[in-house]
């Protein structure tokens, strides 16, 4: 379970003798960390036994609300928070000498606790290391930097035109001037990510005015890989409020503007060290083996029934939009970024899928679950993929498949029959209850808009 040893804490404070807090952080069904601080003279029991804590707190809405019955949760009993190896770093975006800790559930007894995402995608995983197999990932996150303000609308902070006080209109892809604008920022955002091993790599200007992309190293633990990304959303968000900003990871914050997205790129290795998904003897590109394209026919096989897991929110429908390079049907091709399932340009030692559905407000331990879910279903049951989406240069017609709202996507969720399997059914069953009832609420709710379009004429 990679759980931190006292030595650990001890080599920390010797290099940073100063510290007096640790945020104690664990990630909830939505992806949102949560936890507590604890002060100099707990350090020790969190290092040597755990602290214990409702394991209800990774059961709530994205409001930090419980919508489990805890009679369903057994009366929400106290388990056990265990610190994370390497995952004790400084907090250098606040003034206090602070560090934080990511930290797993676990049973009294020190087994997982399976109501914790970072424990589902332990287990999901299990199937494809039985098959002595090694899944070699990377993640690319998308987010907003918004400006702060009075309003009760955000406000997207764009460039200025130089020399008026005009923003500068325009998408602008690729615009160098907008990392000099915000070079402090990318620089502390940088800074910070060698300071937690937050292996950061490309930053990205992206296609909508203010809205950027950071890629991760490629990396050969898959839940590792998970706890960078979600390690950089907090270090964004951190530094961008250090700045007088603020981030925002949400899926479609505006709505004449692109949407954000948390693309996974997955490849797999035998014991021998052969990537599985590359043929060598192929002379046509991509040179794929019938291992990708069976993978590539089982995540198309359980897209639709991950959709409330790769879009959890609200929001995250209001992303699915044609012609927005945001995928509405389980395709797939060769160097296409209009697919949902993107084969890259690349080499034999690097073969792999870009997974490209997940919004960028999806939990990255569960979307990594239903991947790897996917995936080896069509290993093991040898599912045939779809027609990819370019053939001999010509584009195909896509007809809209996956669901596009929300509830639409809890009834496929629901009606599963393969990601139980993957996540267990206990697990399936709180998370459709959780976000069922946010959904329902959330729909209830009557809004500005109901006022400005109803109100008057009826």
């Amino acid at each position: 379970m990679n759980i931190a040893s006292p030595d650990e804490l001890t080599g920390f404070l010797k290099q940073n003798p100063d510290i007096t807090m640790i945020e104690v952080l664990v990630p909830d069904m939505n992806g949102i960390l949560r936890g507590k601080r604890i002060p100099r003279n707990e350090f020790s029991t969190l290092f040597k036994d755990g602290i214990k804590n409702p394991a209800s707190v990774t059961l709530l809405t994205c409001r930090g609300e419980m919508m489990v019955d805890l009679e369903q949760f057994h009366g929400d009993p106290d388990k056990l928070m265990k610190p994370v190896v390497n995952t004790l770093k400084p907090v250098s975006w606040v003034p206090s000498a602070t560090a934080q800790v990511l930290t797993t559930f676990t049973e009294l007894d020190g087994s997982p606790g399976m109501f914790d995402s970072r424990n589902i995608l332990i287990k999901a995983l299990q199937p494809l290391y039985k098959m002595g197999l090694k899944a070699v990932v990377a993640t690319e996150l998308e987010f907003y930097l918004l400006e702060q303000g009075d309003g009760t609308t955000p406000k997207v902070k764009v460039p200025r035109i130089p020399g008026t006080g005009l923003d500068q209109t325009g998408i602008q892809y690729c615009m160098p001037e907008d990392y000099w604008d915000n070079e402090a920022f990318l620089e502390d955002v940088r800074k910070t990510c060698l300071e937690q091993d937050v292996p950061m790599t490309t930053v990205h200007s992206e296609f909508s005015p203010g809205q950027f992309e950071i890629n991760l190293h490629h990396c050969d633990d898959p839940v590792l890989a998970c706890d960078h990304a979600l390690l950089l959303k907090r270090i964004v968000k951190g530094v961008a409020l250090k700045h007088g900003m603020a981030a925002t990871f949400m899926a479609k914050p505006f709505s004449e503007i692109a949407g954000s997205g948390l693309h996974i790129h997955f490849s797999l290795y035998d014991e021998a060290g052969n990537n599985i998904f590359a043929d060598p003897k192929a002379t046509e590109a991509p040179a794929m083996t019938d291992t990708l394209l069976h993978a590539i026919g089982g995540l198309a096989e359980t897209m639709a029934e991950s959709m409330a897991v790769f879009a959890p929110t609200a929001n995250s429908y209001r992303r699915l939009v044609p012609e927005n390079f945001v995928p509405l049907a389980p395709s797939w091709g060769y160097n296409h970024r209009d697919v949902a399932l993107r084969i890259p340009v690349s080499g034999d030692k690097d073969r792999r899928l870009e997974h490209r559905v997940a919004s960028a407000d999806a939990n990255p331990y569960l979307v990594m679950a239903a991947i790897a879910a996917g995936i080896h279903h069509g290993i093991t049951q040898q599912c045939e993929p779809t027609t990819p989406m370019v053939k001999e240069g010509e584009e195909m017609e896509e007809a809209i498949t996956l669901p596009r709202q929300w509830a639409a996507a809890l009834d496929k969720f629901a009606d599963s029959k393969i990601l139980p399997h993957y996540f267990g059914s206990e697990y399936c069953g709180f998370f459709e209850t959780i976000r069922r009832s946010e959904c329902d609420e959330f729909s209830a709710k009557v809004s500005n808009l109901d006022y400005e379009w109803y109100l008057r004429p009826l």
